[in-house]
């Protein structure tokens, strides 16, 4: 028969409340020392997915309207802006784009600036991780016409000509109690690498038309446009795409590829994050 020494009992084989409550502090302690490395990773993610692939941008002003909504005082229409598609091809009739004003442009909205240091600390830290701010600097239009393209307003039925044909714009808008008239403005031919571009709210927008006074001074160069608008992420109730209608031809529907590329965008975007808060969730349970 063997002597069981009772200082060196069985208990380190069996789980006791002790061990148990060691084990988890053990987990918690861990756990603490994960968290800075991965909200590190989230945000390094998240900023890499905004230079990229996409970035949500808000909308500042009614010149879109009713496409999309905005407005200086209350709360506009948050874009997802895909910056893959014009990698690969360049910008069309009848994208909606986002794009850096060239020097002869000004925005037609003014935007406050932030009330002191912290107030700008923190909107800069948002717009790491995707919250948009107005940028007066950036500015949301429909193309019309192209480089190569002859544009013109207005044929007797008020329409915008391109190329002497009319064009189809179902997106087009007037406010209400204004003339549905626009104004006219003489032909123009747009030089390779030039976008001619409008406002959906045609005569509640500054755009080609006025931009530096108008002419060759209000186009858009190609190499100033940073992406292309597809889905309206915020306000939940405007959920959705943003028209691309080509007006110049019947829309015959973009490739699959670049179909896919906003939904593509939009679910890997906010992923970062996500992540990051089922880490936290899953730790805290155990």
């Amino acid at each position: 028969m063997v002597d069981v020494d009772p200082e060196h009992s069985p208990s380190g084989d069996e789980p006791s409340d002790a061990s148990g409550k060691t084990s988890k502090k053990k987990k918690k302690g861990n756990f603490w020392k994960e968290l800075p490395v991965l909200i590190l990773v989230a945000f390094g993610l998240a900023i890499a997915i905004q230079i990229f692939l996409g970035r949500v941008y808000m909308i500042p002003s009614e010149s879109m309207e009713t496409t999309l909504h905005g407005c200086t005082d209350c709360y506009g229409d948050r874009v997802l802006v895909d910056k893959v598609t014009y990698r690969f091809t360049e910008p069309a009739p009848g994208d909606v784009i986002v794009f850096r004003g060239p020097p002869s442009w000004q925005n037609d909205f003014i935007s406050a600036e932030p009330g002191n240091p912290i107030s700008e600390g923190l909107s800069w830290l948002g717009s790491l991780i995707g919250l948009p701010s107005a940028n007066e600097e950036d500015f949301v239009k429909r193309v019309i016409a192209v480089g190569g393209q002859t544009v013109k307003c207005c044929d007797e039925q008020n329409r915008v000509t391109v190329d002497g044909k009319a064009l189809d714009e179902p997106y087009k808008h007037f406010d209400e109690g204004v003339q549905a008239e626009q104004e006219s403005f003489e032909e123009l031919k747009i030089p390779d690498g030039m976008l001619f571009v409008l406002g959906d709210n045609r005569n509640h927008s500054c755009d080609s038309r006025c931009q530096g006074q108008g002419g060759l001074n209000g186009l858009v160069p190609v190499d100033n446009v940073i992406g292309k608008a597809r889905v309206i992420v915020l306000p939940p109730s405007r959920w959705g795409g943003v028209s691309d209608h080509n007006p110049q031809v019947v829309s015959m529907g973009a490739p699959g590829w670049q179909e896919n590329v906003p939904l593509g965008v939009g679910i890997v975007a906010p992923w970062p994050l996500l992540l990051l808060g089922r880490r936290v969730r899953d730790r805290f349970r155990r």
